[in-house]
């Protein structure tokens, strides 16, 4: 069948034409492959990036390696078994709960040509969704389109506009509230009146799911999954609805959502996905996802964004992208490329199309008509036009489906949170001492105890202290910066190391400073900072850059950012960060001037749990102080709302260990532990096995007086 669009003003790919210029295109993948004369090439702004990215790009060429070897049928068959089986084991499985959606409508509006229903039901016990059904005014029976709306906090009521033009053309169209959006934010507070997280909740929503997820060894990706499988349930048992004439479509947020369930649920006939496919060629080192838009450990599995419509061949596959989207054209282009010539595997290429429009990130008009065209070619045997109509637009409080506007006010709604915490709770299997040791020896924390290159930066000499700036190698490629406080006076003196903290509370001693002190008192003093990758100090320009909301986000769960990015390529962050303090440890143990036999270790906060995971690593460790540190990750679990888990987030770690088994593991040597803390950074009152700091007030002269008794507790 003719294509109706003019292919090549609108950047369609169906082979052949693309707007943009072929020059550009070839520097774009030319970079990927052609190294740069040395002194034509920067220096990496972020080392622990590029040094990732490195991991990242030899995964990704080994996945390549892999599917130039796929010739047939019967090969590309082998591997989708692979991938399908594996999406769901990184996704920790998806729920098994075969129980009535209670579906029903609360409310319907009649508009010209068209009714809008609203819809809620349920896809698990109390995990209520929220939707609108978009349907023809006129009775019959017409093919069904599951909408996913993207990252806008309103959720259902972002795509009206393209799906009262489907239900114009004669679809049935389901447009629901994705988690931590619209009628279903996790964290709202009533007094409020909004969500506690900032810029309204939603990716903070989404980020706070995704560290619990992981926590227990699954993704939040799991809940997108089950979402869109349940809304597909419920459009099957419609009588109005065509069940062999199923489609899906979404853009952003919603193009990662109806790229997974374009893979995993059959039940499609075709799948368009905005403004989201790419490949980690040029994605890794760029604004990440939010959590549900990847699956864990993904490159180290041998997957890219191919996988997903490959999984699906020879269902119809439209690529949407937009020109000046971050994720961009060329980047599209990489996997069409490879999905169309796996489709000819099927005799199928014809089942495959790119579309470019114009403008940043987002669907254009002439993007929505591509999706109308798409969808009445495949599921309405092509009749039909892909004109849009104006429709009326309404507001999204004229399209909420509950009384008060939130879910968690219906009877026995419950959040996800609870969900995980029940999982945790079915999966909880508590492992010994010995197979925590085992475990921390698999996430490569113990070093092998020689000493590291070691580089100083500059050094200076204040009241019998020399103090070194220097760098050390934790392994090939990283190097940890610090400071060494080291006394002038002769022969061997015990050590401290502090894990860099620079306290804002007028109370609390910054590292820097109980360095200089403990150095004084005769101590060998390294204060370390642990590898990261920094968040970006801006906020990346959306006019500009055309990147969605969810990238430019700080948020709430700690440099996510890095944590995610090193659990791609099959690392773990916290345990990279532990090995970085041992590794320091092997810095102290090797000097002349320390006595290997007294070693002692400092972290506050997250930071606290590193010491911990290194105490029980390595025996060296003689003592450690850690200060105002979660008291427990199982808590992490209790509320919806937490700080910084994604930094000490080990997948699967709590279900059979906690860091009371941490503390266990040192055995007779001492831990002091000051002013326990929730997820939230409040100090808790836990008991005697604590110490706790006591209000100072306007009493300034005794500032630091307590941080500097427990440091001479640590010294002893």
């Amino acid at each position: 069948m003719a294509n109706p669009i003019n292919e090549r003003k609108l950047g369609v790919f169906s082979g052949a034409a693309y707007p943009m210029k072929r020059s550009t295109l070839i520097l774009w993948l030319a970079s990927l492959i052609t190294p740069l004369p040395l002194a034509a090439q920067e220096m990496p702004i972020d080392p622990v990036l590029h040094w990732m990215d490195q991991i990242a790009q030899q995964e990704l060429q080994a996945r390549e390696d892999a599917i130039a070897k796929i010739h047939t049928v019967a090969d590309a068959e082998k591997r989708k078994q692979y991938v399908r089986a594996k999406l769901i084991e990184l996704m920790g499985g998806l729920p098994d709960y075969h129980g009535p959606l209670n579906a029903h409508i609360t409310g319907r509006i009649q508009a010209d040509g068209y009714v809008i229903e609203k819809l809620i039901f349920e896809s698990l016990p109390g995990i209520y969704v929220t939707a609108n059904v978009y349907r023809p005014s006129q009775p019959g029976r017409y093919p069904g389109i599951l909408f996913q709306s993207g990252h806008t906090q309103e959720g259902k009521a972002e795509p009206q506009l393209t799906a009262a033009n489907l239900a114009l053309k004669g679809f049935i169209v389901l447009c629901h509230d994705p988690i931590g959006q619209g009628e279903r934010l996790q964290s709202f507070d009533r007094q409020l009146g909004r969500s506690v997280s900032p810029q309204g909740g939603s990716g903070n929503d989404h980020q706070q799911l995704g560290a619990q997820a992981m926590l227990i060894g699954e993704a939040s990706t799991r809940f997108w999954v089950w979402d869109a499988t349940r809304a597909l349930d419920y459009l099957e048992s419609r009588p109005d609805v065509d069940a062999t004439h199923l489609g899906a479509v979404g853009c952003s947020g919603g193009g990662s959502a109806t790229t997974f369930i374009g893979a995993l649920d059959p039940r499609l006939k075709a799948v368009a996905p905005g403004c989201f496919t790419q490949t980690y060629r040029l994605m890794f080192t760029g604004p990440d996802p939010d959590s549900e838009m990847e699956f864990p450990r993904s490159l180290a599995s041998g997957l890219d964004h191919a996988d997903f419509a490959e999984l699906a061949a020879p269902t119809p596959w439209l690529f949407l992208a937009t020109e000046h989207d971050y994720y961009s054209p060329p980047g599209v282009k990489i996997v069409y490329d490879e999905v169309r010539n796996w489709y000819k595997l099927y005799g199928a290429e014809d089942k495959v199309r790119m579309f470019v429009g114009t403008g940043p990130h987002g669907t254009p008009p002439e993007t929505r008509a591509a999706i109308y065209e798409w969808m009445i070619r495949w599921l309405k045997n092509g009749k039909g036009d892909f004109l849009e109509r104006n429709v009326h637009q309404y507001t999204n409080n004229e399209l909420i489906v509950t009384k008060t506007g939130q879910v968690e006010d219906e009877p026995g709604s419950r959040k996800l949170y609870q969900v995980v915490q029940e999982d945790f709770r079915a999966k909880r299997h508590p492992g010994t001492i010995a197979e925590l040791q085992e475990e921390l020896r698999k996430l490569q924390i113990p070093t092998d105890g020689s000493s590291p290159a070691v580089k100083v930066v500059e050094e200076s000499k204040t009241y019998n202290v020399t103090h070194q700036r220097i760098k050390y190698e934790s392994e090939p490629g990283i190097e940890v910066e610090g400071d060494l406080y080291i006394p002038t006076t002769p022969g061997r003196k015990p050590a401290v190391l502090l894990v860099r903290d620079r306290s804002s509370n007028r109370w609390i001693m910054p590292t820097t400073e109980l360095g200089e002190m403990m150095a004084k008192k005769g101590r060998v003093v390294l204060e370390m900072e642990p590898r990261d990758s920094p968040l970006p100090r801006q906020p990346y320009n959306a006019a500009s850059t055309g990147c969605f909301p969810c990238v430019q986000r700080f948020s709430l769960t700690g440099n996510w950012l890095s944590d995610d990015r090193a659990d791609l390529i099959g690392r773990n962050m916290p345990a990279l960060r532990t090995h970085d303090i041992l590794r320091g440890i092997d810095l102290l143990a090797a000097r002349s001037d320390v006595d290997s036999g007294s070693i002692r270790a400092f972290g506050r906060g997250i930071r606290g749990f590193y010491v911990l995971l290194a105490g029980a690593a390595d025996a060296r460790i003689g003592k450690v102080w850690v200060d105002r540190t979660p008291h427990s990750l199982q808590s992490a679990l209790d509320n919806s709302t937490n700080l910084n888990l994604f930094d000490a987030d080990i997948s699967g770690f709590v279900l059979h260990w906690d860091l009371e088994d941490l503390v266990k593991a040192m055995g007779s040597r001492t831990v002091l532990w000051t002013d326990p803390a929730n997820w939230t950074g409040q100090v808790l009152s836990l008991g005697p096995a604590y110490q706790y700091r006591y209000v100072l007030g306007d009493n300034n002269d005794l500032e630091y007086a307590q941080d500097i008794e427990w440091a001479k507790e640590l010294m002893q």
